[in-house]
């Protein structure tokens, strides 16, 4: 071994052992989150353990994990140096599963939901066929692919990050753009987008008239005390007052939801009230996957729960390339974890651009739409019902009626009906790394 190498090595242990002293009890999580993201970005994402580990796995102290991938098995396993060692499995129609940690015995047998793809040789946006990128009246399309471009890296750059761009005009695709090793077959994380797809859900339940807005008493759990006030609105529009920490940075409530457990949705369901129902908004993943919850609770089995998410939404508007991962007891993991291409992606912004109409069928009330879209008490305008919101002016060159689906390391489908336009960007910084406002405005610019 050279010299050099060797004594940095040795030099770098004093440190890796600091680092294990200071982040022994979040060790579960790391190896958890290593686990989990390389199973599936390998077996759901298509993507190889070394682009894995260069790109989503590759932020401090995650990066530290070593991760091995049996193909034959479909699963990973996580370590760091030896300890705390995490498994994910794959398993068909469902995603990854991370196991909880000491795990022992049989993986429960979960259903794989009845999908329905017979739209995928239709053309876009109903299918999947795209013949050519039109020209759109009012467009120019020169700049628009310059503003596109400036969402990439140039060479020898590594600060935007950006994966793949779309822009759609009248429903149109008027541009698209990827990194190298990305594709309009490439499946991507939405990570909290998937909020959104979970309001859908709810919201083609509502317009079935199975469940409503105001109506409380919502889990027997809460029957005897104050939760039993909380209503289905409280929980779309995250202002429960149910106590939640959403910090990714330390043992969390979120972190041990998504890393720890088994039934995630149980988390926020055994949690006491913190604030007042509607003065108390308050970001939580554990809410959206209670919602799941109360999905479950609709129907009578857990087939027609797993069937339902597809049958009524996804593959109905053709997002035949998506889906959505369950926990270890078959909950869909709504607050995190659905996968799709980014044409797909783009489809369910088309649907919110649409007033929730689909291909002449009303899929979502539109007043589904607007309630989605209208400002949470108490959030500063900022949040609607699992959608983001400009409502007053975080983006000042950007409309005020934008409202957008937004996920962690800067997953974004933005919605603006004022433009009739969806712009749907995928990678690993968010704003202010990569400027939001500054993005969309260029991209804005070029539309008259």
């Amino acid at each position: 071994m050279n010299k050099k190498v060797k004594y940095g090595l040795l030099a770098g242990i004093p440190s890796l052992a600091y680092f294990i002293y200071r982040n022994y009890p979040k060790l579960n999580i790391l190896t958890g989150f290593a686990a989990k993201n390389v199973c599936s970005w390998t077996f759901e994402g298509g993507r190889s353990l070394e682009s894995i580990e260069a790109g989503d796995n590759n932020f401090l102290p995650v990066y530290y994990a070593k991760n091995e991938v049996d193909f034959e098995e479909k699963s990973v396993s996580s370590s760091i140096l030896g300890l705390k060692k995490r498994t994910a499995v794959f398993k068909k129609g469902i995603g990854s599963i991370l196991l909880p940690d000491n795990f022992k015995g049989e993986i429960p047998k979960i259903p794989q939901p009845v999908r329905n793809f017979s739209a995928a040789n239709k053309g876009f946006p109903n299918g999947q066929q795209v013949y050519n990128i039109p020209t759109s009246p009012g467009i120019n399309i020169p700049a628009l692919q310059l503003a596109v471009d400036s969402a990439f890296d140039r060479e020898n750059e590594n600060s935007k990050k950006t994966r793949a761009v779309l822009v759609l005009h009248k429903n149109k695709l008027v541009a698209e753009k990827y990194s190298p090793g990305f594709s309009e077959n490439s499946k991507f994380l939405g990570w909290s987008m998937t909020k959104s797809v979970t309001n859908a859900v709810l919201g083609i339940l509502e317009k079935q008239g199975r469940i409503f807005l105001e109506q409380n008493n919502l889990f027997p759990e809460w029957k005897n005390d104050e939760r039993a006030k909380i209503s289905l609105n409280n929980l779309l529009q995250m202002n429960s007052g149910l106590e939640w920490e959403e910090d990714y940075s330390t043992l969390s409530d979120v972190n041990r939801m998504l890393f720890m457990e088994k039934n995630m949705p149980h988390v926020q369901l055994e949690k006491p009230l913190k604030g007042k129902p509607n003065e108390s908004w308050n970001y939580s993943s554990g809410t959206t996957n209670l919602l799941s919850w109360f999905i479950r609770k609709q129907f009578g089995s857990h087939q027609e729960y797993m069937d339902f998410w597809y049958r009524e939404l996804i593959d109905k508007i053709g997002m035949n390339s998506m889906t959505i991962e369950t926990d270890l007891e078959g909950n869909y993991i709504g607050s995190s974890y659905a996968w799709a291409t980014a044409r797909d992606w783009a489809k369910f912004g088309l649907l919110y651009l649409n007033k929730g109409k689909w291909n002449g069928e009303q899929v979502l009330n539109e007043s589904w739409v607007d309630y989605s879209a209208k400002p949470t008490n108490t959030s500063n305008g900022e949040y609607g019902a699992h959608f983001w919101l400009n409502a007053e002016g975080k983006y000042p060159n950007v409309p005020r009626d934008m409202f957008s689906c937004n996920g962690f390391q800067g997953q974004y489908i933005f919605i603006i009906p004022s433009k009739e336009m969806v712009i749907v960007r995928f990678g690993l910084t968010e704003d202010p790394q990569f400027n939001i406002d500054a993005f969309l405005k260029e991209i804005l610019a070029a539309v008259s």
